[in-house]
């Protein structure tokens, strides 16, 4: 059974014996038990190496959840499930299922959410609450807060790895994909079967590429593209926030439902940046302490991810003197924390992506970049955060193209204008594989595709269940607007929680036949 906060290290017992793969590692099952939060699920744990490379050393207990086949006699077997992050929580999402997958679906597979290394209950990387809140403000403007972070990360790190422990410098995608094998040997399964989104598609691509012969079925919802240097990283993210945004104004200007219907709403927007800017702009319930600039920048990332465009347009009315909505999601962006220690999921990233810049020109140079490509957005928020924080971080995972040997086919999805894992991010990657991926692309709104409409999700879930592959290059059109937001809502839990609302009744797929 597993309870949350931090789960114990151990060290594995034989330390003399011949090292094993890590299907080896896996063999010993899992005691699966009622879960604490969530007593119709069942709960486990799977030890596996904190160093891959040291495989009879301590070992990090990574916390699992169940949900069976909800029809034992159409059960083809286990599908590992991970929403992303780096940071999110595959127990969560596994507790969700219901809510999350189609009833076709979870008819024919135990639903199994797994925390990845250094996340959630799964042994997080940590730092002390008192370090993580001296962190400097995320958008440098000289060489002074350039050398200001650079002295800081140095101090950072160290906090964080003294609070961690040995796993801190071992949370790369590498290791989690090397963690859902031996998961995967644990449930029992030959191959892998395994539905990610966003980050959790690195998790895929990487098992990919360590197991090719090992994989049944990797769909990969709004894919990471690892082969991005930190320019190409920094400007696709650009482009894609500010096309998510300009798909927002034009549904504003066009629905009169809209908080801002009749305004120019690029003129809204420029206006409450100018007002954080200067300091003079609060979020509702938040009367302590200003809103930065950045702050406001996410309403227009997370706004856009769902898309949850009504409730955007209220809090950017609310925040330009309007009533508030009736709901109001938590202020988004990093902020202090209370308490005595803080998570700090980038250092996954950071392990994952060479983001280091040699001094503030060039700092300076990629920003100009970006704001080119963004008029409105100037930058997207997320990596602009994540940046600073990687300066110095040594990277253990560095970017590559995708090298994947084996024959099952892999599946690709992205939504057209997401905003924050860019419709070319899983193009590049359907390149990279070249007849080895077919890519489904959503022509609508938001992040990941699974659950938008039939469209894009039926072809996720005949593939999961039956092994048919769309085909290539597969296009899901999109309606109407009214119809898309009959069917839009914030029904998942990605990586970015914030805006997230009550569940939506998931879209149902007819039957699909097992293979």
């Amino acid at each position: 059974m597993v309870a949350a906060g931090l789960l114990p290290l151990s060290t594995a017992a034989n330390a003399a014996a011949a090292p094993p793969a890590a299907a080896e590692t896996g063999k010993r099952g899992i005691t699966w038990a009622p879960c604490e939060e969530e007593p119709e699920a069942e709960c486990g744990t799977v030890a596996v190496p904190i160093d891959w490379s040291r495989p009879w050393g301590p070992t990090v207990d990574l916390a699992l959840a169940r949900r069976k086949a909800t029809d034992p006699a159409a059960r083809v077997g286990s599908l590992l499930v991970n929403p992303g992050g780096p940071g999110g929580s595959g127990v969560e999402m596994a507790y969700a299922a219901p809510g999350q997958f189609t009833e076709e679906l979870q008819r024919h597979f135990d639903i199994v959410g797994f925390d990845p290394r250094g996340v959630g209950r799964s042994h997080p990387v940590i730092c002390s609450a008192s370090v993580y809140n001296q962190m400097p403000h995320a958008v440098m403007t000289s060489q002074a807060d350039f050398d200001r972070w650079t002295a800081y990360t140095k101090k950072l790190r160290a906090d964080c790895r003294a609070r961690t422990g040995p796993l801190y410098d071992h949370v790369d995608s590498v290791n989690v994909a090397r963690d859902m094998d031996a998961i995967r040997a644990a449930l029992g399964e030959e191959k892998l079967t395994f539905y990610g989104v966003s980050y959790a598609t690195l998790m895929g691509q990487m098992y990919a590429e360590l197991y090719p012969h090992r994989v049944r079925a990797l769909a990969l919802d709004s894919n990471m593209d690892h082969s991005l240097n930190v320019k190409d990283f920094l400007d696709t993210e650009a482009a894609a926030v500010e096309d998510a945004f300009d798909q927002f104004v034009g549904w504003c200007d066009q629905e009169p439902s809209c908080a801002l219907h009749g305004r120019d709403v690029r003129a809204v927007w420029a206006g409450l940046r100018a007002k954080a800017r200067a300091g003079e702009l609060y979020y509702p319930g938040v009367p302590d302490r200003p809103m930065t600039e950045v702050q406001v920048l996410w309403q227009g990332v997370l706004g856009t991810e769902g898309p949850a465009w009504q409730l955007l347009s209220e809090m950017l009315n609310a925040l330009d003197g309007g009533p508030p909505p009736s709901w109001v999601p938590p202020l988004p962006g990093r902020q202090p924390v209370s308490g005595e220690v803080a998570e700090l999921p980038t250092a996954i990233l950071c392990q994952d992506y060479n983001l280091r810049v040699r001094d503030y020109d060039e700092y300076a140079a990629l920003m100009r970049s970006s704001n080119r490509l963004a008029p409105d957005m100037s930058y997207n928020p997320m990596p602009i955060e994540d940046l600073p924080v990687c300066l110095n971080h040594p990277t253990t995972n560095p970017q590559h193209r995708l090298r994947y040997t084996g024959s099952a086919p892999l599946l690709l999805g992205n939504s057209l204008h997401d905003p924050s894992t860019p419709h070319i991010w899983s193009a590049n990657v359907a390149r990279q594989l070249g007849p080895k991926a077919t890519l489904l692309t959503y022509e609508g709104w938001g992040h990941r595709i699974y659950g938008k409409d039939r469209c894009s999700t039926e072809p996720i879930d005949a593939y999961l269940i039956s092994l048919t592959v769309p085909p290539p290059d597969f296009r899901c059109q999109v309606g109407t607007v009214a119809s898309l937001l009959k069917n839009r809502s914030e029904q998942w839990p990605t990586d970015r929680l914030p805006w997230s609302g009550p569940a939506a009744t998931p879209v149902v797929s007819p039957a699909v036949t097992a293979r």
